[in-house]
């Protein structure tokens, strides 16, 4: 339960950075419409995998880390889009460097919980 305690603080840190990034964006009506998602998707990583301790079973509990791991390509889908606007910029590189991550440690996740909860 401590790796998942650390996990969802990983997450709420992340949804930190980004938020701070977004303060960098330009402030064009472009920006918002990218900046209100990529806010969204990246603070519902965490949000989802905290629901995910109050879950009624095995299935709910899997249902709010998929939830989770949507909003994680979600993120890494407006980060891309960043990327193409504002090219060369490393914080975009380290901030989709660990979405990507946050996929694969979640779809891990869910994997093992699903063969798992075939074994009961």
């Amino acid at each position: 339960m401590a790796r998942n305690e650390e996990f969802v603080k990983r997450a709420l840190r992340f949804a930190v950075k980004v938020i701070r990034f977004t303060k960098t964006l330009p402030k064009e009506r472009s920006f918002w419409v990218i900046t209100d998602q990529l806010i969204r998707s990246s603070c519902s990583i965490g949000a989802n995998m905290t629901e995910a301790g109050s879950a009624s079973s095995k299935k709910d509990y899997i249902n709010f880390y998929s939830h989770a791991l949507k909003s994680a390509n979600e993120t890494v889908y407006w980060l891309n889009l960043l990327k193409e606007l504002t090219p060369n910029s490393k914080i975009i590189d380290n901030l989709l460097k660990e979405a990507e991550e946050f996929c694969r440690i979640l779809a891990a996740s869910i994997i093992t919980m699903k063969k798992n909860s075939k074994k009961i």
